[in-house]
């Protein structure tokens, strides 16, 4: 009917029970309530809640915390000076898996770099930096080379390359100044044999200004000695200062003046040395003066039947001993009178031709004649020996 109340709908509860501070009826027994978060308790007395209620009572919902991320740690010196092989940069420390389930984890500890390792460690708070490793290949290290350097080996091997050609080239043909001097050398130690004796000993010499005052002389040929050894045409002490270099064969001629007043034997001695017993040899002479020694002074050719048949040991006046260094020979040349007088005191022929010298071989001139006879033979030889290397080549 209209105006009564509905059996089945209960009229609501005044706003003050909506929210009762005492807990419901069926939990009033209890020690303890047990209460919700985000609400209030119930008041003391206040109904309990029905089903009826139009508000619904949410529960809250709890926001997600946020987890700690972890932190970067860290990158210590020490990767600084890494092994060889070892990672360039080390893995950041992460917790591991427990070994077993029930195995609490272990917190996260964050590594602190060692102090020993920093830029300021040292005395003078010098930094420890070590260089990089070379780029290693197949266990060999590869080195990187530029073009300019590349450029440069190329050209110091193409040069090296064209001067051994050079050199071998020399030396195959003879064209070098070694190879030249040494086919000279070799070409002058033939002469004895290959040249005929005109060459070596004109019939006549021309000396201009030869001659005591530079006066000119004039000789000629007036006997030839067969080829010998050197057994018996030098004194014992001579022959024994020149056998390092040995004796191959022994060429001698004597001369006359145009007066025949002086008589002159000249002589080639061709050695088995090479040049260098040659070099120490002519070293040896001048040095220890051995071509002014009288007892080292070499023996006359006396041809009989000629001006020089009277020339003897004891008629020697001057002489003169040349060892050449670039070629086997030893030059040599003896004056004396053609009257066959005999002489006291010999004088080398260097001391003879000098001025103011007074002795008997220096007024007579003997010095000039050694000397001037000795010095055109020597120029005769050399030039022999540039005509033969000239052919040979």
């Amino acid at each position: 009917m209209p105006g009564a109340a509905d059996p089945v709908s209960p009229p609501p509860p005044p706003a003050s029970a909506r929210f009762p501070d005492a807990p419901p009826a069926e939990a009033a027994g209890r020690t303890t309530a047990r209460l919700r978060p985000g609400r209030e308790p119930r008041k003391q007395g206040a109904p309990a809640e029905t089903a009826s209620e139009t508000t619904a009572r949410l529960r809250p919902i709890r926001s997600p915390q946020p987890q700690p991320q972890p932190q970067p740690q860290p990158e210590s010196a020490s990767q600084f000076s890494r092994p060889p092989g070892a990672p360039r940069f080390s893995a950041p420390a992460h917790p591991t898996a427990p070994a077993h389930p029930t195995a609490p984890a272990r917190p996260m500890s964050r590594v602190v770099p060692d102090p020993a390792h920093s830029w300021s460690a040292g005395p003078a708070g010098r930094p420890v930096v070590s260089f990089a490793e070379p780029e290693l290949s197949g266990g060999r290290t590869r080195l990187r080379v530029g073009p300019r350097t590349a450029a440069a080996a190329a050209c110091l091997v193409l040069g090296l390359g064209l001067i051994g050609g050079a050199l071998t080239g020399s030396w195959l043909t003879g064209t070098g100044e070694e190879g030249g001097a040494g086919n000279a050398y070799s070409t002058a130690g033939t002469l004895w044999h290959s040249v005929p004796v005109d060459e070596l000993f004109p019939p006549t010499v021309q000396g201009t200004g030869a001659g005591p005052g530079g006066a000119d002389r004039s000789w000629t040929r007036i006997a030839v000695a067969p080829d010998t050894g050197c057994a018996h045409a030098f004194d014992p002490l001579l022959r024994t200062a020149l056998a390092p270099v040995g004796c191959r064969r022994l060429l001698r001629a004597t001369y006359t003046d145009a007066t025949q007043s002086y008589v002159t034997t000249v002589g080639l001695l061709f050695t088995k040395a090479d040049p260098a017993a040659m070099s120490a040899l002519a070293a040896r002479f001048r040095d220890e003066h051995l071509d002014r020694r009288a007892d080292l002074m070499p023996r006359p050719y006396a041809a009989p039947g000629t001006a020089a048949a009277g020339f003897g040991d004891t008629q020697r006046a001057s002489w003169t001993i040349s060892v050449l260094a670039d070629a086997p020979v030893v030059a040599f040349a003896v004056s004396g009178w053609a009257d066959g007088r005999g002489v006291d005191s010999p004088q080398p022929a260097a001391d003879a031709v000098r001025s103011g010298a007074t002795t008997a071989p220096a007024q007579a001139g003997l010095g000039n004649e050694a000397q001037g006879l000795a010095d055109r033979v020597e120029r005769r030889l050399r030039k022999t020996v540039g005509t033969a290397t000239e052919k040979s080549s």
